[in-house]
């Protein structure tokens, strides 16, 4: 269903959602909310120059356009594409319950029992007997969101990856790309994601970062929200002051207990007075509170790190068991990086004690993406920062300092190229075998 919310005959923000949980107090009435067809493929390469000219002849009146799409339950989701019996079922991505593991992500049938992110999967399954735990696969969480972040790159002049499952998108100058009507192509990219990565995802339009974060929030899940320019305060001074992103649980204590409960509460208040409430954060939430914040979207130009990471269900002290979690986390992310064609040249190592004391220790090398060099490296990291009087509760292995291996390989280089093939190889077999069936010697 759409609905075209007005106040006093003037359109307020236009949302689609099931559970709609954006203000409520003004009239609704029905509108069709045509959905607009972008000319596709957009030459964005043909149409920079004239954009570019134009953004800056007029650069003191723009508007901002920024989207926010946040993919809804985007582990569980990609679970469900595999199994479908999930479907419809309360189900959560983690480690597994018999020990430290937590939820990554939760299904909306999950999230009804009071299951969330970043709970320990046994209280999850305290809460819901009937939860469904599935065990994450990160490597095909990140494939995915490559792909979508690709896919959104042909149809939006600028888009950021924020995260592995959320996307601003920068609109800005292009509406009459999009025939003048971004509000209806929102819901044309939302039909979009479904139709070619069998995803839901909700989708806010609005003139700042901040602003289009919070919103989309109000449309979870699989809605569209569009806040027109001029009536960001209006939309926000209903909502709770605890969805504003970097209001935390003490500082909405604290501000519950000043009597602030709703964003209209902090718009009552002088920049002033919240500044001498919560220091220099009181005029950055003064600022949000009335539709203001960041509205440049940053282009991600080459991923900074790859890494991973294993809390144990028990703490360990054996070095050859240590060693041996050690060799999974380095094969693990040198799948990946040879997917992804680079070579690393800076490893580095994360140990975590029981007591939760945390290391971290570091060498560059030249540029590889070999999994017997680089296991050596963070081998010697280990035995040189390791104390044996302690238990191990988390390890993790971090690379970064990419190459891109295809810029660096030689004209010929016969035994190289055996060594990638024999790699890459390795790579189908644990795809398709499991990670332990097949293990790399040295070159």
């Amino acid at each position: 269903m759409h609905h075209n919310l007005v106040d006093a005959g003037r359109p307020l923000f236009l949302c689609r959602s099931a559970s709609c949980k954006a203000p409520q107090s003004v009239a609704a009435t029905a509108s069709a909310g045509g959905m607009s067809q972008p000319r596709r493929p957009v030459d964005f390469a043909a149409a920079t120059p004239y954009l570019v000219h134009d953004t800056f002849r007029a650069m003191s009146c723009i508007t901002k356009q920024i989207a926010h799409l946040d993919l809804d339950c985007f582990f569980v989701s990609v679970e469900r594409i595999k199994d479908p019996s999930l479907r419809g079922k309360p189900v959560a991505v983690g480690g597994a319950p018999g020990g430290r593991g937590v939820v990554a992500s939760a299904s909306y049938e999950a999230r009804a029992f009071g299951v969330r992110s970043a709970m320990a999967s046994s209280r999850a399954l305290r809460l819901c007997p009937q939860l469904i735990l599935v065990r994450s696969r990160h490597h095909e969480y990140g494939e995915i969101s490559e792909r979508l972040a690709t896919r959104m790159e042909e149809i939006a002049p600028v888009v950021e990856r924020a995260s592995i499952d959320e996307f601003y998108l920068d609109f800005t100058g292009c509406e009459s790309l999009y025939q003048n009507n971004l509000a209806g192509f929102m819901h044309s990219m939302q039909k979009m994601v479904a139709d070619e990565f069998s995803l839901p995802c909700s989708i806010a339009l609005a003139t700042t970062k901040t602003l289009a974060k919070i919103a989309v929030g109000t449309v979870k899940p699989n809605g569209v929200c569009v806040i027109p320019p001029g009536n960001e305060e209006s939309f926000l001074a209903p909502l709770p002051i605890g969805v504003i992103p970097g209001v935390g649980a003490k500082t909405e204590a604290l501000l519950t207990r000043r009597g602030f409960r709703t964003i209209a509460d902090l718009q009552a208040q002088s920049e002033e007075h919240l500044c001498a409430l919560l220091g220099a954060s009181g005029g950055w939430l003064h600022a949000v509170a009335h539709g203001r914040g960041s509205d440049t979207v940053s282009v991600e130009h080459t991923r900074k790190s790859i890494s991973r990471e294993e809390t144990f269900a028990k703490d360990l002290r054996a070095i050859p068991e240590l060693e041996g979690e050690l060799r999974t986390l380095v094969e693990d992310v040198c799948a990946t990086v040879r997917e992804k064609g680079w070579r690393a040249r800076t490893i580095q190592l994360k140990l975590r004690y029981a007591d939760f004391t945390t290391i971290t220790r570091a060498r560059t090398i030249d540029p590889t993406d070999d999994d017997p060099v680089i296991f050596d490296t963070v081998q010697s990291l280990f035995r040189a920062a390791y104390d044996r009087e302690q238990a191990v509760r988390l390890l993790g292995v971090h690379l970064s300092n990419f190459d891109d291996a295809a810029q660096m390989e030689l004209p010929l280089n016969p035994q190289r190229q055996h060594r990638e093939e024999l790699l890459k190889a390795v790579d189908r077999i644990r795809a398709k075998f499991g990670d332990d069936v097949i293990h790399v010697g040295g070159a």
